[in-house]
């Protein structure tokens, strides 16, 4: 890791270190899906720009749907609870499901989407995230591919915005905190990216 020029984040991870992790990616999709033509629901804002490069790495035939997430924090009989919203999912009966999103921390939203979109019957559905952050997980669920092993720090850039939505034009993933503040995050260590069993949709 580096520091950037004053007032920027300092760089976690590079275009080049980018570029060789979702080349990577891109080949376990392709040897995984060969054969088959994947239907790819990329998760907006956060993921527009890991999802334009991985589907660039990716050789067989794809689909591309988009879902634009929200979620807020509302009282009921006198609880706090968090309520998910997102566009309307598309259709994917018998179909190849691969969800990208940017970073996959408590997984309570991506669980919720891989329900409602389990609900419209594809016969498999898998998860791709440029970030993972296992530690932070509030359910049962795991990411089948992944670039990097994240922790504590807040990253932008890479199509990840911070302050007042700034940064996503960067072309590295950056941290905002100060130096030696919470924990870094850890390099590229990572599990067969195709080792994971696809959700199956149908018996």
């Amino acid at each position: 890791m580096s520091t950037g020029r004053k007032g920027e984040p300092r760089v976690v991870f590079s275009p080049a270190k980018l570029a060789a992790r979702l080349a990577e990616m891109g080949r376990a999709v392709s040897r995984d899906y060969s054969g088959k033509t994947v239907d790819v629901v990329i998760v907006l804002e956060d993921a527009f720009v890991f999802g334009a490069d991985l589907l660039r790495r990716i050789s067989c035939p794809v689909v591309c749907h988009f879902v634009r997430l929200q979620t807020r924090e509302v009282e009921l009989s006198g609880f706090d609870r968090r309520e998910i919203f997102f566009s309307w999912p598309p259709a994917l009966e018998g179909r190849h499901v691969l969800i990208l999103a940017a970073v996959l921390d408590t997984g309570v939203t991506m669980d919720f989407l891989c329900k409602r979109l389990m609900e419209t019957q594809p016969s498999s559905l898998r998860v791709a995230v440029l970030v993972d952050k296992p530690d932070a997980r509030h359910v049962d669920l795991r990411a089948d591919y992944f670039g990097f092993l994240g922790a504590s720090n807040h990253l932008v850039g890479y199509g990840l915005a911070g302050r007042q939505q700034l940064y996503r034009n960067l072309s590295y993933l950056g941290a905002v905190e100060p130096r030696g503040s919470g924990r870094s995050v850890r390099g590229t260590a990572k599990r067969n990216p195709g080792s994971a069993r696809p959700r199956r949709g149908k018996t």
